[in-house]
């Protein structure tokens, strides 16, 4: 999204602090950006939007005591379900011996061949509902001709990890178990989910790789929530994160999963895909994320890991964008071809699957 003039100043602005001590360049940088108000970072297109917003999006901190009324305020916001594509509730067996999983099915049509998405909700890891966003998921069945499958995984921190991504592994290998009474094709499997639901979604795909037992043709991560140690054992600018998720939101999202604080130095194998050493083998990804968000860094940090991996990868960083700008701009430009990009990908994933 860098114009060539935009591309050109940046490699100026490189090679001029290349010039300076170390030291001096650092500070030169922090000094630059430390005042800068965040609101004249937002792009133009979202700002009447964001200033709509209770304290302009720059929500309080969440803990355990405020954490019903977060969740209970999310749910309050559920848009009503279309009559197409057919929902479905459907129970489906917890993994290994784990409760069975509530899955809402979308657009299934039995005896078909269409492609499948697995789409997993956001809500920090701690919040949020598969139910509370079929509207979103049935519009990803209607534009991408695809099943959508939608896991109600239990939310930390009452189950941390594995227990959220293994509920999401139940639904995926169901999913694929019974692709045929599913009308799904068991070879254009994708996973996709935005902000926690993006970093489930690598979790995911790292361990269905190592389990082996489903192919994952693809995996779309939407702002994903990547790497615990943001906001907590390592910084970023000060710009970044400021509105809807905060560094502080960040720290109590991932310490409820985790069960013990974010940034620690031993955490559980495969809760943090940041932190995963081998990422070679992983399906075909895409990644979008605004540069303004608290997760830009770590997002491109995970794309060039990915494309250092052979991973076949494609990352679309949207300016002045911040985290759930095409939630809260949904008829912004900005939003609206980002919209488009992910569902590109998707469309030519399935198409060479």
């Amino acid at each position: 999204m860098l114009s060539r003039r935009d591309f050109m100043l940046l490699s100026g602005a490189a090679a001029a602090g290349a010039g300076l001590p170390r030291a001096a360049a650092a500070f030169a940088a922090k000094d630059s950006v430390s005042d800068v108000n965040p609101m004249t970072l937002v792009n133009p297109e979202f700002r009447s939007a964001l200033e709509k917003l209770p304290h302009q999006g720059r929500f309080g901190p969440i803990t355990r005591a405020n954490l019903p009324k977060l969740r209970a305020m999310m749910n309050e916001f559920t848009a009503p379900v279309r009559r197409s594509p057919k929902v479905v509730r459907r129970l489906v067996p917890g993994f290994d011996g784990d409760p069975n999983v509530p899955v809402y099915v979308i657009g299934a049509e039995p005896g078909g061949t269409k492609p499948a998405v697995l789409h997993i909700h956001g809500g920090g890891f701690i919040a949020g509902s598969a139910r509370g966003i079929l509207r979103f998921t049935q519009h990803i069945a209607a534009t991408c001709g695809c099943v959508v499958v939608a896991p109600e995984y239990r939310l930390a921190p009452e189950t941390p990890f594995p227990g959220p991504v293994d509920d999401n592994y139940a639904a995926l290998l169901w999913m694929h178990t019974h692709a045929r009474e599913l009308g799904i094709d068991p070879d254009r499997i994708a996973i996709m989910g935005e902000s926690a639901g993006g970093g489930l979604a690598a979790m995911l795909a790292i361990a269905a790789r190592n389990r082996g037992q489903v192919p994952v043709a693809f995996q779309v991560l939407i702002y994903p929530m990547l790497d615990d140690r943001t906001g907590s054992t390592r910084s970023v600018p000060r710009f970044m994160g400021q509105f809807i998720w905060t560094r502080q939101n960040n720290r109590f999202g991932w310490s409820a999963l985790l069960g013990e604080p974010a940034g620690s130095v031993n955490v559980p194998p495969g809760s943090v895909p940041a932190l995963v050493s081998n990422l070679a083998g992983l399906p075909p990804t895409f990644i979008g994320v605004g540069s303004i968000d608290l997760f830009a860094n770590e997002d491109i940090e995970y794309a060039r890991r990915l494309m250092d991996s052979a991973v076949p990868t494609e990352l679309l960083v949207i300016p002045g964008a911040f985290h759930g700008f095409d939630f809260v701009a949904p008829h912004a430009i900005l939003s609206q071809e980002f919209r488009h990009a992910w569902q590109n990908a998707l469309r030519r994933a399935f198409a060479t699957a």
